[in-house]
């Protein structure tokens, strides 16, 4: 269980390779990385997405792959190509004015660190490096793209009375 108090969470911010796809990536003949994703983590993100929590994406990743995946799922907030995390994740908070404590970011290698020093709680998934796991509050259970998403998003909107609580439960 994440050891935080869930009920200050307004946004949980993934990042896409190695958290909500593997660490492993297909290359297509013409050089474009093929990324996998697990289907109950997209059901618990656009659930989440209806009962008012807010989700984004914070990626390095530039494929459009990435965005129509998070947007056929209700996203807003997706950000590709981002080479320095911590630019976007003050824009993201200016944006909602929102603070670290009402944020979970969910990152998995270096990229992710300053975020994660900063947000109020850091998560990652089981096979996440050494230096993430040492900063994250929770670590899951699961590797990346094997359900991380589903994890922490399920987590969230139980704390807050959200999980199969409305009939936007039963659909997509």
């Amino acid at each position: 269980m994440i050891n935080y108090d869930l009920d200050k969470i307004k946004a949980v911010i993934f990042d896409v390779d190695g958290v909500l796809s593997r660490q492993t990536i297909t290359l297509a003949s013409s050089g474009e990385p093929l990324r996998t994703v697990n289907i109950k983590d997209g059901y618990a993100i656009q659930l989440a997405q209806k009962m008012g929590l807010r989700i984004a994406i914070l990626t390095g990743g530039t494929t459009e792959a990435i965005r129509k995946r998070y947007e056929g799922l209700g996203l807003e907030d997706i950000f590709m190509g981002c080479a320095v995390k911590i630019h976007t994740y003050d824009e993201f908070l200016t944006k909602y004015q929102l603070s670290d404590e009402e944020i979970i970011y969910v990152g998995d290698d270096i990229p992710d660190y300053e975020v994660m020093r900063r947000c109020g709680c850091p998560c990652c998934p089981a096979d996440a490096c050494s230096d993430i796991k040492s900063i994250s509050r929770y670590i899951s259970s699961a590797n990346g793209g094997e359900g991380v998403g589903r994890d922490i998003v399920e987590q969230v909107l139980r704390a807050k009375g959200l999980w199969l609580s409305s009939a936007k439960a039963f659909g997509w």
